[in-house]
């Protein structure tokens, strides 16, 4: 899809302005999927910038920017304020007042300090949504603890279901409570703006790191406690990727590639395979003896190519698909037909971006900003708030605020 196609996607959140006091990857994030659909977002920094501009997972900069910093803030405009001098504060104060929507994921009982809690929004904003991302919670016996994604999978249980518990617990490879709560997030956050638009009402808003991981479990969650288990149930043959599926579902090593295996029924693969063998176990009982399936599988399998499966596996209608690496996915005719990577310059080097996940009217939004510096929009959001020019130069000055020169 080109450029100019992308352009033309409707910007379906167009009028709704939010004001984001977020740092790190889920409120970020969450703010990222609010300006992509089309919602002016103002990124308040501190005055040194956010964290997410001084650290890059495989100390990943382009320049100096932060390939970090450059994954979860696209479309929106930045302003820093130092929160801690009172003009920057009356200034936050300033843009609450002409939101629509306020979010912050520090933790519970900052902005309260800051005098920028919900209490104070509603001084100035009556009907404002107020929208605050935490670890574990806005209160509770957890609230003072650390809420961060890898030890988020760890106490919801997700590292503990997702490996193999009783060998080697395996987290997922990525920040997936921070990318689930950041959905989570900006969903919650339309549907209050759709609340206000309608009924003239504000909303508070509480969400948490592991409200989310909790939430990505919703199916094996339910299943494990309906059937009263313990922990006893999620031992099982290395090849299957979940405790709650019957065989085969998992991955499998063939002699050129790694091959995911989904929900097949036995006597399908045993033909598909041409396996004596595995017609032997064919019509087991695939949960209660998936070890024994899946072990007889995984030997039949791993002397074979990928290539000499594919025709008996789909005659057979076999679900299966090959385990792409990272290396496999730009040229990917499914991946670039969707449009999903973008590739954008920056400070004159080069970054790749994931797109907005998805489409309106078959379209994907458009990359219409990316505040590189820190504060660059800071003149132009005070100005619109109804700070004169002479007034930012001041505030700038005494280092409440800051502009680039």
């Amino acid at each position: 899809m080109s450029e100019a196609a992308n352009d033309q996607a409707p910007l379906v959140l167009d009028g709704m302005k939010v004001v984001s006091f977020c740092h790190y990857l889920q409120g970020p994030a969450a703010a990222q999927y609010l300006a992509d659909m089309g919602a002016d977002v103002i990124k308040v920094e501190p005055i040194g910038g956010a964290f997410e501009r001084g650290w890059s997972g495989a100390r990943t900069y382009v320049d100096d920017v932060s390939a970090f910093y450059l994954c979860a803030n696209r479309n929106k405009r930045s302003v820093a304020l130092d929160l801690k001098h009172p003009d920057g504060v009356a200034a936050a104060r300033k843009l609450i007042a002409g939101a629509d929507a306020v979010m912050e994921n520090f933790r519970p009982g900052v902005m309260d300090r800051l005098g920028l809690g919900y209490a104070d929004a509603r001084k100035v904003n009556e009907t404002v949504i107020y929208a605050s991302a935490t670890g574990f919670g806005g209160d509770g016996p957890m609230v003072g603890r650390p809420g961060q994604d890898l030890l988020i999978q760890a106490y919801s249980g997700l590292v503990a279901s997702t490996g193999h518990f009783h060998e080697r617990p395996t987290p997922i490879g990525f920040a997936a409570a921070d990318q689930h709560g950041a959905a989570l997030l900006a969903m919650s956050m339309i549907g209050a703006y759709v609340r206000q638009l309608t009924k003239g009402q504000g909303t508070r808003i509480d969400a948490s790191l592991l409200s989310a991981g909790l939430d990505l479990q919703t199916e094996p969650l339910t299943i494990y406690f309906t059937k009263r288990a313990n922990a006893e149930i999620m031992r099982r043959n290395q090849n299957l990727a979940t405790w709650f599926h019957e065989a085969p579902y998992g991955v499998y090593r063939l002699q050129d590639c790694w091959l995911a295996l989904s929900m097949n029924e036995g006597p399908k693969l045993a033909r598909a395979l041409q396996s004596a063998r595995l017609a032997e176990v064919a019509e087991v009982d695939r949960y209660h003896e998936r070890d024994r399936f899946a072990e007889v599988l995984a030997d039949e399998l791993k002397d074979r190519t990928l290539e000499s499966l594919i025709p008996g596996f789909d005659q057979e209608k076999i679900w299966y698909q090959r385990v792409n690496s990272y290396d496999d996915l730009m040229d990917d005719p499914q991946i670039r037909h969707n449009g999903t990577f973008r590739e954008v310059e920056v400070k004159g080097g080069k970054a790749v971006l994931v797109n907005h996940p998805v489409r309106y009217d078959g379209r994907t939004p458009p990359l219409r900003r990316l505040p590189i510096e820190v504060g660059e929009d800071t003149r132009e959001v005070l100005a619109e708030a109804g700070y004169g020019a002479d007034e930012i130069d001041r505030l700038i000055a005494s280092g409440a605020a800051r502009a680039p020169a």
